[in-house]
């Protein structure tokens, strides 16, 4: 008896053990980025951990679906991971696998994010699932002041009508790149994207984003046609063989030559931080509104935006604090008060004055102000949705005569996807 008693002893003083050592121990990061982007968010770490006295781990990596899938079937999931990407993180709410924040957490948010951004992170449901710790606008077209002096192009026949005459004149309108490994070619579904939503408009736009408008439709035909009249070889710089071979990352250097490669990018907020990191002919770097801008992608008065979603893989006090601080205004300003970060909040309590340069407080407005906001498509989508729609506009920008095969095919399979795979997140106001 006496013998039972002491095992009996030992064993919950193990166990009081364990699990006081996961309770204090590192919390487990995973998420996308690396480089200078992994160095601003370690900064957000830092001061969780300053405040917490809980020290972190943390992996970035581009290809963060693909191990994070592979993590989640081995059974060592992280605690948290960021993802840029609504549509994978519903699929692991389906399975269970990514869990439900606290209630109390849920009130916070939506006292601090607009309705819009409060949908997304509770991914189609009615629980809050997740943290937008980084968002972007996405419906913006990029331009040097002062190379683009006249009018600016309000409407998509004019600004059609614009690069048209940029080519006569012997320049290159567009400057793009399609390198994103591993999911290269996402720069032309912000491409489609943006067409569709600003012509056929929000609900249309969201009712093929939730798989309910067939590839074949005439909107969606009419968004890779139009598309296919940008990406003419006279109208993006190289061509579209140098396209293709072209990191996204680095397209938008010509715009900043002399003489320029290339007038235009379509691209999001974050390219911002490229930019400034990029060396003029003077040794300079270039600065916002003085060297670059942005005007609005033409159409109706809708924006495109994303986020970068942190969702709780594994139940543990450290998770919770970490994904409690990262919707709090305090951790929301540090990343956006980084020189040249070009990084922006959704949480409306940041304010304007946390950003330094007038053209990232535009930016930094719209995302937390405009009345009409909507989710990138192909983020919400499934992602074998995504996977082929990647696919299909590096295929389109290879050979523009394989249009109709392309959107037979994507509808193929959207008709493959089961209903309750799709993400419904209204659109618009």
């Amino acid at each position: 008896m006496k013998r039972l008693l002491a095992l009996m002893i030992v064993l919950s003083l193990c166990a009081g053990g364990c699990s006081a050592s996961a309770d204090d121990g590192a919390v487990t990061v995973l998420a996308s980025w690396t480089g200078d982007e992994a160095t601003a968010f370690e900064q957000v770490l830092e001061a969780f951990k300053a405040d917490t006295g809980i020290d972190y781990d943390y992996q970035g990596t581009r290809a963060v679906d693909q191990v994070l899938a592979s993590d989640v079937q081995r059974g060592t999931a992280p605690d948290v991971a960021v993802l840029p990407n609504a549509g994978v993180l519903a699929k692991y709410q389906r399975t269970g696998d990514l869990l439900p924040l606290d209630p109390d957490l849920a009130a916070a948010v939506a006292d601090s994010f607009g309705p819009r951004w409060v949908t997304l992170q509770k991914i189609g449901t009615d629980t809050l699932y997740a943290v937008a710790v980084k968002a972007d606008l996405k419906s913006v077209i990029w331009y040097d002041p002062a190379r683009l002096t006249g009018p600016r192009p309000a409407s998509w026949a004019g600004l059609v009508a614009f690069a048209d005459g940029l080519t006569a004149a012997g320049g290159t309108p567009w400057c793009l790149g399609m390198g994103a490994p591993p999911t290269s070619g996402w720069p032309g579904t912000d491409w489609i994207e943006d067409i569709l939503l600003h012509s056929a408009g929000p609900e249309k736009y969201q009712q093929w984003a939730s798989g309910g408008l067939e590839w074949t439709s005439p909107e969606v035909r009419q968004a890779w046609v139009d598309w296919g009249a940008v990406i003419e070889p006279a109208g993006i710089r190289g061509g579209t063989a140098a396209a293709l071979l072209t990191d996204f990352a680095d397209a938008g250097k010509p715009l900043f030559s002399d003489p320029p490669g290339c007038v235009l990018e379509h691209q999001a907020s974050f390219i911002m931080s490229r930019y400034q990191k990029l060396k003029l002919a003077d040794g300079t770097s270039p600065k916002p509104e003085a060297d670059f801008d942005f005007l609005a992608f033409p159409g109706r008065d809708v924006s495109e935006v994303s986020a970068d979603l942190a969702g709780m893989f594994r139940d543990t006090p450290q998770a919770r604090k970490l994904i409690a601080y990262l919707a709090s205004e305090k951790a929301q300003r540090i990343w956006p008060s980084i020189p040249a970060a070009s990084a922006f909040s959704a949480n409306r309590k940041v304010g304007l004055d946390v950003y330094t340069d007038r053209v990232s407080r535009k930016v930094a407005d719209t995302l937390t102000s405009a009345p009409a906001l909507c989710f990138d498509a192909s983020d919400l989508m499934p992602a074998t949705m995504t996977g082929a729609f990647h696919r299909a506009v590096l295929e389109y920008l290879s050979n523009r005569d394989r249009l109709e095969i392309l959107l037979k095919q994507l509808e193929a399979v959207r008709n493959s996807i089961q209903q309750g795979e799709w993400l419904r997140i209204p659109c618009g106001q």
